[in-house]
């Protein structure tokens, strides 16, 4: 389940993104709470520090004037006509149970959907000697499979628990797992990754 070292990329655990009091894609946040996902990662979060093991956020903050962001996919185009999660708004902020810990790595993004691409998340991993990259948050959508793919052409071998993750519904969900994570990813449940991570201590 796991090769080398793992590391842990918590994905947009912020408020605006999914919680149902203040998201801008409420399906998703709904999808978030029905799932019971934040409690898995933040369990997954503390066995991954309590093996001392990287846990990367992976927020997105915009600039305030938004420069660096273009009208080109339906996406993008609905962030810059709802101008949210600017930086200092409780948009951005964290939810309670997925701030960053002491020794946690944040690496923030203006603008992108996908975490991998064109920040310091890849060079910090090949520092570390990261092997493996456990990806869990929102979406299946979009960010899960895009940073799988990255993650893979990069030449990490990829571990998406699934019970950690959540899309619009939970069709579009199972259908994106089915026919697309699962040719590039490992999928799992979050209870086995932390046992096989207790394993690999273990030794």
């Amino acid at each position: 389940m796991i090769v080398g070292k793992p590391a842990l990329l918590i994905n947009e655990g912020q408020k605006g993104v999914i919680d149902p009091a203040i998201s801008f894609l409420p399906a998703i946040a709904e999808q978030v709470v029905e799932r019971g996902v934040v409690d898995r990662i933040a369990a997954l979060a503390a066995a991954f520090r309590r093996h001392r093991f990287p846990v990367f956020h992976t927020p997105v903050v915009h600039r305030t004037d938004y420069r660096d962001m273009k009208a080109n996919s339906l996406l993008a185009a609905r962030t810059l006509k709802q101008r949210k999660l600017t930086e200092g708004t409780v948009e951005a902020s964290y939810v309670d149970a997925l701030t960053p810990q002491s020794g946690d790595i944040e690496i923030r993004r203006t603008s992108g959907f996908i975490a991998m691409c064109a920040t310091q998340v890849d060079i910090l991993l090949r520092r570390m000697d990261i092997s493996t990259v456990v990806l869990v948050g929102v979406s299946t959508n979009v960010a899960i499979p895009g940073n799988a793919i990255v993650a893979s052409d990069l030449g990490y071998h990829v571990v998406v628990p699934e019970d950690c993750i959540a899309a619009s519904d939970a069709r579009a969900h199972q259908s994106i797992i089915e026919y697309q994570l699962r040719m590039i990813a490992r999928m799992v449940n979050s209870a086995d990754l932390i046992t096989a991570l207790d394993q690999q201590v273990r030794g």
